[in-house]
């Protein structure tokens, strides 16, 4: 199989990867090996390979493990398609025979096995797969560890991810922009055409692989007149060309669709879900999408919120929905994801009872156990909107009956936008740890989103892409690790921060201790620094409306209506207890509602997500919150000054390109920083009355 790049004149792309070669390799390096110890070790195993088996998908790894060979060590290996004594095989579970034993009943589908073995005087690694993707991601786990410089004298790797659907949404209009995109335009889409640079997406394909994302929505959430297109004749060959590229990487193509097909591009003049016209056409579309690309994943639904179109037009609710279009899907063994951000975005914010926090659970826990199989609710991690910091989401484990997956996002719409460093794989270990005692104590949010608790047919983690056409890929250069880290966490949930964030600079940096050492403690210290100059003790927003970006403490786009932190001149927060407030608590299991619905057990930094409070009440630190405010954003300036610093130790250790480029990025977050500690310090003085105790200067 020729690669897609091949066919391709010199591109934009082309141009990068001469010109920007660090910035857009990302953590795909595979810089050469100086250590001639190391060098002559791995050489001992890779001077050539054999693969057994093939597909177009371990036609992938073996172009993967040349590229990586021969740049890391400068050397071509040698390659066979026959078994002999060569000191590293490929294979998968049909094509290994007797070569080696392995139990391929402890392996999933995605599981592979990578050992050492010795025969006699020779030594082989065999790196065997249960099916063909298996020798994929073991390929690139080999690969991580030679670039993490790691010995191969006697691996013992079982490897299977843990979550069935690892998954991104691609968030790409096709005018080529992007909704929250802070990276450039789209890879996919320009002037209302598919790009030409087919060799892009591939390299994000191999990116994904290597973290072992298998499943991608090539379009946005918010399904416009020119996406909606894309399951019509006229756009599916492009699809299908699209969907073979990461078919070959083991990624299954997906299509976010307009719940109102039937009557933008059907000609029919409804969209009732019950209705037998419209449950035909989506029937036959199914079929006509499956003639095109037989694998093709299903669709992504964002219904009846936020001006999208839904079943509510019609008065019927979500299950009715989702199953219409599962209905369609099932021959072909597609599955509906069924967004879950669901709320009356023009709710008077006025009254304190409306709880937007409230509306996920209140819209979809009654129907539990109504779905169709292949359905699964896409749930965001908190009831709000991908907040620095919010309560997780009540929904997780509260529908047993119901297939659940997992919604980040990557791209930091309310995280500083790439322009500000915020590593979030901490958050999302939070997230992902966090119990909710839905079968009592150990059942963690990732328990319940891999399948085991409820033993749900689909399930997963999916997330929305920080991708563009930058020339490296996420704008911020450190927002990589964002990406890398999400796929790895999808893989393996139980992977400590550290561990991911150790992966992520040996391969993207190299091994310099020094570097290892400052960067790692950059990334996992930014996600704090951000949240002390930003948003406190989980109250959430005070952002801009509309774009999100930097300090506005009553910003809310919907409507003059109120704001979500409701401060006055005595105190702030959001009261969501059962005893005074919307309720909201109730919605958790026992254990977790009691927490939060008393001030003494309420952690702090979630206390003004669940609590109205005075300015003046203490805090388990022993600081009021008035002063809590003013510390940690004094702090977070501080901090964020630092992380400036910290990086200037590593002049001369990074290329020129990309350390520049970050230090940009991180003299503009220490700068914007200050904006936001005297647009909040300032506000809240003034509504309060009450001053700082240090003294310090507040405008």
């Amino acid at each position: 199989m020729k690669s897609a790049f091949e066919n391709i004149s010199k591109s934009r792309t082309d141009l990068y990867k001469e010109e920007h070669k660090e910035s857009y390799s990302a953590w795909l390096q595979y810089k050469k090996i100086e250590s001639q110890a190391w060098s002559e070790e791995y050489t001992q195993w890779c001077g050539g390979f054999t693969v057994l088996g093939e597909s177009v998908v371990i036609e992938s790894a073996k172009r993967e493990l040349i590229l990586g060979i021969s740049s890391m060590l400068g050397i071509q290996p040698s390659i066979s398609s026959e078994p002999q004594q060569s000191g590293l095989v490929l294979a998968d579970r049909d094509s290994i025979g007797n070569l080696v034993d392995v139990d391929f009943n402890q392996l999933n589908d995605d599981g592979y096995v990578i050992k050492t073995v010795t025969f006699g005087q020779r030594t082989t690694i065999f790196l065997v797969g249960k099916k063909d993707k298996g020798v994929l991601y073991g390929t690139f786990h080999l690969l991580r560890l030679m670039q993490n410089r790691e010995n191969l004298q006697q691996l013992d790797i079982v490897e299977n991810p843990k979550d069935q659907l690892r998954m991104l949404n691609q968030w790409d209009n096709m005018d080529g922009s992007i909704e929250r995109g802070y990276a450039g335009n789209s890879i996919f889409y320009k002037n209302h055409q598919f790009s030409d640079e087919l060799n892009r997406i591939e390299d994000y394909a191999r990116l994904l692989a290597s973290v072992g994302i298998n499943g991608i929505a090539i379009n946005n959430v918010n399904v416009h007149q020119a996406e909606s297109h894309l399951i019509t004749s006229s756009l599916l060959p492009k699809v299908a060309d699209v969907a073979g590229i990461f078919r070959a990487y083991g990624i299954t193509t997906f299509l976010s669709v307009n719940y109102a097909s039937t009557i933008q591009i059907g000609n029919l003049p409804t969209a009732d879900p019950l209705g037998s016209e419209v449950r035909e056409w989506w029937k036959d579309k199914a079929v006509e999408i499956y003639s095109y690309i037989p694998d093709f994943g299903g669709f992504l639904v964002k219904a009846d919120s936020e001006h999208r179109p839904g079943p509510f037009t019609y008065g019927r609710n979500h299950a009715d929905g989702a199953n219409m279009l599962a209905e369609a899907l099932q021959p072909f063994n597609g599955i509906v994801l069924w967004r879950c951000f669901v709320y009356n975005c023009l709710q008077d914010w006025r009254d304190r009872s409306t709880d937007r926090a409230r509306a996920a659970y209140d819209h979809f826990k009654p129907l539990d156990g109504q779905f169709h199989s292949n359905v699964i609710l896409q749930i965001k991690n908190g009831p709000m909107d991908f907040q620095v910091r919010e309560g997780v989401s009540p929904l997780f484990g509260a529908m047993e009956k119901t297939n659940q997956m997992l919604e980040f996002q990557i791209t930091q719409e309310y995280t500083g936008q790439q322009r500000h460093l915020c590593y979030l794989v901490p958050q999302w270990k939070e997230v992902l740890d966090f119990d909710t005692y839905a079968k009592g104590e150990g059942s963690e949010v990732k328990k319940v989103v891999d399948g085991s608790l409820f033993r749900n047919r689909f399930s997963g983690i999916t997330a929305v892409s920080n991708i563009g056409n930058d020339y490296n890929w996420t704008g911020h250069t450190l927002a990589q690790a964002n990406l890398y880290g999400f796929g790895r966490l999808t893989w393996n949930p139980d992977l400590s921060a550290e561990k991911i964030t150790d992966e992520w600079i040996g391969q993207t940096f190299g091994d310099d201790p020094l570097v290892k050492e400052l960067v790692s403690r950059m990334l996992l210290k930014s996600w704090n620094i951000y949240e002390k100059y930003t948003s406190p003790l989980g109250v959430g927003w005070m952002v801009n409306p509309n774009h999100h970006y930097g300090p506005n403490v009553d910003g809310y786009e919907y409507s003059v209506w109120g704001t979500y932190h409701f401060a006055d001149c005595e105190g702030m927060g959001v009261d969501r207890t059962v005893k005074s407030g919307t309720g909201y608590t109730s919605q958790y299991f026992k254990e977790n509602a009691d927490m939060y619905e008393r001030l003494e057990t309420c952690p702090d930094e979630l206390l003004l997500f669940f609590h109205h409070v005075p300015y003046t009440h203490k805090l388990k630190s022993g600081k009021t919150v008035i002063q809590h405010i003013y510390n940690t954003h004094f702090e977070g300036v501080e901090e964020a000054e630092e992380l400036v610093e910290t990086w200037l130790q590593l002049k001369d250790r990074i290329d020129q390109k990309r350390f520049d480029d970050i230090l940009t990025r991180l003299q503009e977050q220490a700068n914007h920083s200050k904006e936001w500690r005297d647009i909040i310090n300032t506000y809240f003085y003034r509504k309060s009355g009450i001053k700082d105790e240090l003294n310090r200067k507040i405008y």
